[in-house]
Order: structure tokens, then C-alpha cells, then sequence
């Protein structure tokens, strides 16, 4: 018994999709991690210190006797006047505010042509980073704190491409 996959050809639509033209449609959100902030990243340069005793680090005692301020930081970053996302889109990428989210910052998907992650001094231990948007030497946009951020960067990324070949295929670009 085999899988049979048939392609859709003509007018037919592809379900879930939509093209930029016609309405945005969100791709992946991701939310900054506490890594974004600078209190955030002090700890991270703080909990990496290895320096002890057998299991007992430096890093590790520290990271017991802040807990409550980890904890505070990280809900402090859910209040509904300080909420952020990062939204992508079929169309863009946007980094909104609040419960009722307003943007904030933007790139079009045509205004950057490559990301760099760029992971700062205390990033590393959350395992998080920058994600700076560029059009040639120029930053278009910066997502602060982004955790794991290569698979976001891979999927903006990819997105971008198909928006510009669609684009390019339509003779707008």
C-alpha cells in the first residue's frame, strides 16, 4: 500500500495559504526571551561562571540565590503594558506590543536580504540571541533576545524567498 500525492494545478487553492496580496497572514510568532533585557543578560554572565567546588559553581549558587529575581524579571515581561512579540507574516516582520498588540517596528520581507545572529554576553547561557534584519551593510530591523533564534532566522529566511519569487513571478517586484 503507497501514499499517493496528487499536485494541485489551475485555480484550485492550497488550504492554509494566502497570498500577501489578498490579507496578511501570520507565518510563526516567537516571543523574546529575559535574554532581551539587560538585567537578563547580567544573569546569564553570572550563571556561566563554572568556578567551585565538584557540581558547586559560582554560577550555579548564584542561580539559587536569584530565583526570585529571574522570576520577577520573566513575569514582569508578561504585564499587559509590557508584553512584545515577534510576528511574522506573510508580507513582513513585526515586533508588536501589548495585550491588544500595536506595532511597534517593521521590515517588509523586500527590505532585508539577509539575518545575522548575533549573540551577546550573557545571551549564550539561555541559549538566545540578536536577530539583525539587513539590506547589504544597512540594519533594517533588530529582534532582541530571540530564543534558539536560528530556526526563526531560517524560517523568515524562507518566507522572504517565497515572497520575493512570487513577487518576481508577478512582475512587481
Amino acid at each position: 500500500m503507497g501514499i499517493t500525492v496528487e499536485k494541485q494545478v489551475g485555480h484550485h487553492p492550497v488550504f492554509g495559504v494566502v497570498p500577501p496580496s489578498v490579507s496578511e497572514a501570520t507565518v510563526m510568532t516567537v516571543w523574546p526571551s529575559v535574554a532581551s533585557t539587560g538585567l537578563g543578560q547580567a544573569l546569564g554572565r553570572l550563571y556561566r561562571i563554572r568556578e567551585g567546588f565538584g557540581p558547586l559553581s559560582i554560577g550555579r549558587l548564584a542561580l539559587l540565590a536569584t530565583i526570585p529575581v529571574g522570576l520577577g524579571l520573566y513575569l514582569s515581561m508578561r504585564l499587559p503594558w509590557a508584553i512584545r512579540r515577534y510576528r511574522l507574516t506573510n508580507r513582513r516582520v513585526i515586533i508588536e506590543k501589548g495585550v491588544n498588540p500595536k506595532v511597534e517596528q517593521y521590515v517588509d520581507l523586500d527590505r532585508f536580504d539577509a539575518i545575522d545572529v548575533v549573540v551577546g554576553a550573557g545571551q549564550e547561557w539561555y541559549a538566545a540571541g540578536d536577530l539583525v534584519f539587513r539590506r547589504g551593510p544597512i540594519e533594517t530591523l533588530r529582534l532582541p533576545g530571540v530564543s534558539r533564534p536560528e530556526s526563526f532566522r531560517r524560517t523568515c529566511l524562507e518566507t522572504r524567498q517565497a515572497y520575493v519569487t512570487v513577487a518576481a513571478a508577478q512582475g512587481v517586484a
